[in-house]
C-alpha cells in the first residue's frame, strides 16, 4: 500500500498555515481539479479527492490538532474522520461555499432570487420639440405602451369568483429539490418549479380578460413637462411610469430622449444663442439701425459706422434661460457684409468715382497689409 502524502504538502503549505491560508489553498485547487471542469480525468479525480481529504482534517481545529501531533497514525485506519472514503456521511460545513461556484449553489440562492420580487422593465421614449419649446419648456401629451393591471381580474389572472390555487407538483414553494449522484456522494439540488414557473401558486379558470396573465397592454397617454432651459440629446427621467414590477416588486421607469428640431436661423451654444445677419456695404459704411431676430420676437440695434464684415455685438438675456437656476444665456449677432454680385453701368460708374475719392488711405487695414508685405518682401 502506497504511503500517504501529508496534508500540508498535498496543499501546497507549511505547518504554520493559518486556517485562512489552507482555506484559499483548498479553494484554488479543487477550482482546478474538480471533476465537472475534468471530466473524464481519473488522475484530476484522484488529486480532488486527496485534495478534500487534506481539507476535511485541516480545516477542523479538533483534528488538525491531532494530525499535527500524531500524523497519519492519529487519523484511524482510512484517515479523515476516521474514514474518508467518500462524501456520503460527509459534513461539507466551511468549504459548502466551494462547492457553489460548481453547482450554482445547488439552486437555493438563485432560485430565491430568481423568484423574488422585481422591478419592471424601463421604457424608453423619444419626444421631438422645436427649438422654442427647448427654450422656454413645454408641456406635451405623449402615448406610450405598456402592461397594465387587468381590471376585469384586478391583477390575479383569475375570473371574478375564484383564485390561484397553491401548486401540488412543488406544494406552493415554487422549487422542486431533487437528488443529484455524484462520484463523490449525493448532492440536494433545487430548480424552479416548470408548472408555477416559481409563482407557487397556478390559476386553474383563467381570466378571458387577460388570459390569466393578470395584466393587459395598453395605450397610456402621460403629461410630461419639459423644463425651460433642456438640449438636444437629453433625458427626462419619470420614476415608476415603467413596466409593472413582478411578484410585488416596483414598476420600472420611463426615460424620455429630447431630440430638438434644428432652427432657420438660431444656433445654440450652451446656453447662448448664435445668429448672423447680413447688411450691406452702405450699411456697414454709414452705420444703420437694423433688425435683430430673438426668442422673445425683433428688437432694433444701431450698428456704428465703419462696421466690418465678421463684427459680433451681443444682446445681453437674449438667450436660453438656464436649465438648472435663474438667468437667461445672451445673444451674439455676427454681421456680415454682402457684396452685391450684379451691378448696373451706373452703379459700376459711381462705385468707381468712390473708390477714386477714397484712395487708399481711406482702408487702414489693406494699407497695414500691404505695408507689410513690401516689408516682408522687400518689394
Amino acid at each position: 500500500m502506497a504511503e500517504k502524502r501529508d496534508y500540508y504538502e498535498i496543499l501546497g503549505l507549511d505547518r504554520n498555515a493559518s486556517a485562512e491560508d489552507i482555506k484559499k489553498a483548498y479553494r484554488k485547487l479543487a477550482k482546478k481539479y474538480h471533476p465537472d471542469v475534468n471530466q473524464g480525468d481519473k488522475e484530476a479525480e484522484a488529486k480532488f479527492k486527496e485534495i478534500n481529504e487534506a481539507y476535511s482534517v485541516l480545516s477542523n481545529p479538533v483534528t488538525k490538532a491531532r494530525y499535527d501531533q500524531y500524523g497519519h497514525a492519529g487519523m484511524g485506519q482510512d484517515g479523515g474522520f476516521g474514514g474518508f472514503s467518500g462524501f456520503g456521511d460527509f459534513d461539507f460545513g466551511g468549504f459548502g461555499d466551494i462547492f457553489e461556484s460548481f453547482f450554482g449553489g445547488f439552486g437555493r440562492s438563485s432560485a430565491r432570487t430568481k423568484n423574488g420580487p422585481r422591478k419592471g422593465a424601463d421604457i424608453k421614449y423619444g419626444l421631438d420639440i422645436t427649438f422654442e419649446e427647448a427654450a422656454f419648456g413645454v408641456n406635451k401629451m405623449i402615448n406610450i405602451n405598456r402592461s397594465e393591471k387587468c381590471t376585469a381580474c384586478k391583477g390575479t389572472g383569475s375570473k371574478p369568483g375564484s383564485g390561484p390555487e397553491t401548486c401540488r407538483h412543488c406544494n406552493g414553494t415554487g422549487q422542486i429539490q431533487y437528488k443529484q449522484s455524484t462520484p463523490f456522494g449525493q448532492f440536494i439540488n433545487v430548480k424552479t418549479c416548470e408548472v408555477c414557473n416559481g409563482e407557487g401558486k397556478v390559476i386553474t379558470n383563467p381570466c378571458s380578460t387577460c388570459g390569466g396573465r393578470g395584466n393587459i397592454r395598453k395605450n397610456v397617454k402621460i403629461d410630461v413637462k419639459v423644463p425651460a432651459g433642456i438640449d438636444d440629446g437629453q433625458t427626462i427621467s419619470l420614476r415608476g411610469e415603467g413596466e409593472p414590477g413582478q411578484r410585488g416588486g416596483p414598476p420600472g421607469d420611463l426615460y424620455i430622449s429630447i431630440r430638438v428640431k434644428p432652427h432657420p436661423l438660431f444656433k445654440r451654444q450652451g446656453s447662448d444663442v448664435i445668429c448672423e445677419i447680413p447688411i450691406t456695404f452702405v450699411q456697414a459704411a454709414l452705420g444703420a439701425e437694423i433688425e435683430v431676430p430673438t426668442l422673445d420676437g425683433k428688437v432694433s440695434y444701431k450698428i456704428n459706422e465703419g462696421t466690418q464684415t465678421g463684427t459680433v455685438f451681443r444682446l445681453k438675456g437674449k438667450g436660453i434661460p438656464y436649465l438648472r437656476g435663474s438667468g437667461r444665456g445672451d445673444q451674439y449677432v455676427k454681421v456680415n457684409v454682402e457684396v452685391p454680385k450684379k451691378l448696373t453701368q451706373k452703379q459700376r460708374e459711381l462705385l468707381i468715382q468712390f473708390a477714386e475719392a477714397c484712395g487708399d488711405d481711406a482702408y487702414e487695414q489693406r494699407k497695414s497689409f500691404f505695408d507689410k508685405m513690401k516689408d516682408a518682401l522687400g518689394m
